[in-house]
C-alpha cells in the first residue's frame, strides 16, 4: 500500500480548508435543488465545477419529491436502457463504457 505524501502542517491545513469549501459548495447545490431555486437542467448546464463532482444519485435525491427509492429506480432504469443500447450497437461501432450499473 502506498504511503500518503508527507505534508507540512500548513499544506495539510490548506488541503483541509479546500476540501471543506468543496463540500460546502456541493451541499449548496443540493440545497438549491431541494428548494427548487434551480432546476436539474440549470444545475447541469452551470459552469460550476462542483456539479461534476456530485454523484448522480445524490443529485436525484436532492430533487423535490424524489427520495432514495425513486432515485435508485431511475438509476436502474437508465442502466438497463444503456445496457440494451450497447447490445444494439451495430458491429464495429464503439461501445459505450460504464464504470458500474
Amino acid at each position: 500500500m502506498a504511503t500518503p505524501p508527507q505534508l507540512t502542517p500548513e499544506q495539510r491545513a490548506s488541503a483541509l480548508a479546500k476540501a471543506a469549501e468543496a463540500r460546502a459548495a456541493r451541499a449548496d447545490i443540493k440545497a438549491r435543488l431541494k428548494m427548487g431555486s434551480i432546476t436539474l437542467n440549470q444545475a447541469l448546464d452551470s459552469k460550476d465545477p462542483n456539479v461534476g463532482k456530485l454523484k448522480v444519485v445524490s443529485m436525484l435525491e436532492s430533487l423535490p419529491g424524489v427520495g432514495k427509492v425513486k432515485a435508485r429506480r431511475v438509476m436502474d432504469e437508465v442502466c438497463r436502457l444503456t445496457l440494451n443500447r450497447q447490445r444494439l450497437n451495430p458491429p464495429g461501432a464503439p461501445a459505450l463504457r460504464w464504470r458500474r450499473c
